[in-house]
């Protein structure tokens, strides 16, 4: 069992930046394919990013350029640096943690972001 604990949410205006982070139980990302997913209000879970265990990265177009994913391996901690950021970036912000080769999922019990002037 896999346990998630996300941190790092709250209010921000316009073009302001946060910085979300994951707190993983265990050395597991070399195992793992680790991602941030968002849900806003009325709408469905929607992927944000991943980063593999070799690092490769891959984003959604929306937060291109404007959002990066990274992982500490010594913290068993990912992050989501968050830039530039608009309106419809507020949603609610979860971490994820899929098994390669396997249909092992975890998710986190999401933090808030908002982002409003």
């Amino acid at each position: 069992q896999v346990q998630l604990v996300e941190s790092g949410g709250g209010s921000v205006q316009p073009g302001g930046s946060l910085r979300l982070s994951c707190a993983a139980s265990g050395s597991i990302f070399s195992r793992y394919v680790m991602g941030w997913y968002r849900q806003a209000p009325g709408k469905q879970r929607e992927l944000v990013a991943t980063i593999t265990s070799g690092g490769n990265t891959n984003y959604a177009d929306s937060v291109k350029g404007r959002f990066t994913i990274s992982k500490d391996n010594a913290q068993n901690t990912v992050y989501l640096q968050m830039n530039s950021l608009k309106p419809e970036d507020t949603a609610v912000y979860y971490c994820n943690a899929k098994r390669i080769f396997s249909r092992e999922n975890y998710w986190g019990n999401g933090t808030l972001v908002t982002v409003s002037s």
